[in-house]
């Protein structure tokens, strides 16, 4: 059995960088999926025309990202809503946060935990809260000396590829993203990208669950909704591996359980 456990600030955070890591994983007997969310997203953005108020949107985007994983075709085995309020994670008291992510990850003692990296991929506060807040949760779990912890990962965007999609971007018109500009995606550098994973056969399932976050279409998608655009888009997840410290040498990996000695859940080992 291995256990993968990821940890994210907003319903359809989850959506973009490890939908097709799981879909991959679907029909797999020992894989468990563990998914934590920080907040309800009831202080997100309602589409033009979308029946929902401040009052009621955070009961809908959960309901949404259910529904998101249900069309992917495997829900989480374990699905906990933290409820901090959407907007304020970073003010919420660093000790609290990372003890409320450290009760789940103490009880399911996952073999790999995926979260933010310091960037928070959008620059976000929340995103950067809850990825740093996951971070120590993990070290926690290193630490105790039990079972699982194996691998911590960030999602993440290749520089080269944020540049290739900013360029595409503004061939089509479409307005660019400022990687100095709050809200806006930013990249890494390409050589401290471990993890590249091909998603191509399972896009279809991937861009499925993002349709269900139907409120937040606009935000989302670029209008017109072009599927078979976006199906083209989620072909790759990528990440940095957190821990343990990554050999910048060693060859890409193509699965977040690659290499991975998950029999004791403890030593994990690289390609060379």
């Amino acid at each position: 059995m291995v256990t993968f456990a990821a940890v994210f600030a907003h319903p359809d955070d989850d959506a973009y960088g490890i939908a097709g890591t799981v879909a991959l994983h679907a029909d797999d007997p020992d894989f468990r999926f563990v998914l934590i969310h920080a907040t309800d997203g009831e202080g997100g953005d309602i589409r033009p025309g979308f029946d929902a108020t401040p009052e009621t949107l955070g009961a809908i985007r959960r309901a949404e990202d259910e529904a998101g994983w249900r069309a992917v075709g495997r829900p989480p085995d374990r699905h906990e809503w933290l409820g901090h309020p959407d907007g304020g994670v970073d003010g919420v008291p660093f000790a609290e946060l990372v003890d409320a992510i450290w009760a789940v990850l103490q009880e399911e003692r996952p073999t790999v935990v995926c979260t933010f990296g310091p960037d928070g991929i959008f620059g976000h506060p929340d995103h950067v809260a809850v990825g740093a807040a996951t971070d120590a949760a993990f070290a926690r779990g290193v630490a105790d000396g039990g079972p699982g912890f194996c691998r911590l990962v960030h999602g993440v965007i290749p520089q080269s590829v944020f540049e290739r999609w900013n360029a595409q971007r503004a061939t089509l018109g479409l307005p660019v993203f400022d990687p100095t500009a709050m809200y806006h995606m930013r990249g890494v550098p390409d050589e401290t990208i471990d993890i590249e994973v091909d998603t191509g056969s399972v896009a279809h399932r991937t861009v499925a669950g993002l349709l269900e976050h139907r409120s937040q279409h606009h935000v989302i998608f670029d209008p017109p909704i072009d599927v078979d655009r976006w199906q083209r888009v989620v072909t790759r997840e990528w990440h940095t591996i957190a821990w343990p410290p990554a050999d910048r040498g060693a060859a890409r990996l193509t699965d977040v359980f690659d290499c991975l000695d998950t029999t004791t859940q403890r030593t994990p080992r690289r390609n060379r």
